[in-house]
């Protein structure tokens, strides 16, 4: 994935580094649980590593995680679209809290949602936000169905509050993953 600067990424570094770190810090070492197994389906994939890092924005690495809105898991996936994407979701059984097949899941959705928009930042604001909202905010602002990274930051003030930080947050926390000694914390590799 692209380090596209941008204030809202520096913003999300410092908070990372100050009012955030203690949660930032605790996520790290939950992700070592389940980096390598990530790591291995995105690379089966060919897909960025950078994108361990949603897992870390949705759950905190918490596979029993669930939102105000009910999404579960890891990957804080809706009923819906967890089905869709082949997780059973029941009242015995509810697969969102399966790592190995909720990842499997995620990888799916982004993939579809990167094809769908040329661009990792802008899957993932669709993953936060929903497919028809980027789709509207991209016609709205560039006429195109499809955009760049540098896209995102051009829609961002026609996207909800929510998802306008949600990418920057994303690069941030894998700025600080992919070097986190030199931020402060504790290498949970090493």
């Amino acid at each position: 994935m692209a380090n596209v600067a941008n204030a809202r990424v520096d913003k999300w570094v410092g908070r990372f580094k100050t009012s955030l770190k203690a949660d930032f810090g605790a996520s790290l070492q939950r992700m070592s649980g389940f980096a390598k197994m990530i790591s291995q389906k995105l690379a089966a994939k060919q897909m960025p590593q950078e994108l361990v890092y949603l897992a870390m924005i949705e759950s905190e690495f918490k596979p029993t995680a669930r939102s105000p809105v009910h999404a579960l898991g890891l990957w804080q996936f809706m009923s819906a679209t967890a089905r869709m994407y082949g997780l059973n979701v029941g009242h015995s059984v509810d697969e969102r809290t399966n790592p190995a097949k909720s990842t499997d899941a995620a990888l799916s959705y982004l993939a579809d949602l990167h094809q769908r928009f040329g661009s990792w930042y802008l899957a993932a604001a669709a993953y936060n936000a929903g497919e028809g909202t980027v789709a509207r905010a991209l016609r709205t602002v560039t006429g195109k169905a499809t955009g760049s990274d540098a896209d995102f930051y051009r829609i961002s003030s026609h996207l909800p509050a929510e998802t306008r930080d949600y990418v920057p947050k994303l690069i941030a926390a894998a700025r600080i993953g992919k070097d986190p000694s030199s931020y402060g914390f504790t290498d949970p590799g090493g």
